[in-house]
């Protein structure tokens, strides 16, 4: 019985358990099937990466206070952070790896660095 490569359905030559002729072939089909998921999670990559950026370059001191317009106006998305922080007090801080902020009144968010 003779096989054929699940990519492209060439005949294969060599071994008894091989599903694909060439090396191109078994990237191309995995990257077929991995498709959707992979711009998942590239986007959401890519959201992390810039709500990083603009957290780092708003607090270049570690410490300070910043508005929400300031932080929307260069694309920030509040949907976007990698772990939440609850003091022993309550206060809930929401960060982004080491860049963190925390909701304050009237629209305005302390910035801090987690050491």
């Amino acid at each position: 019985m003779q096989k054929a490569c699940l990519e492209c359905g060439e005949k294969l030559v060599g071994r008894e358990d091989k599903k694909f002729c060439s090396d191109y072939c078994r990237n191309a089909h995995h990257n077929k099937a991995n498709k959707d998921s992979t711009k998942l999670v590239r986007n959401t990559n890519n959201q992390l990466r810039r709500n990083y950026r603009i957290l780092q370059d708003l607090n270049p001191e570690n410490k300070t206070k910043t508005s929400k317009s300031k932080l929307l106006a260069r694309g920030f998305n509040f949907e976007f952070f990698t772990s939440i922080y609850t003091t022993k007090a309550g206060t809930v801080y929401y960060f982004v790896y080491d860049q963190g902020y925390l909701p304050l009144e009237n629209d305005f968010y302390a910035l801090v660095k987690r050491n």
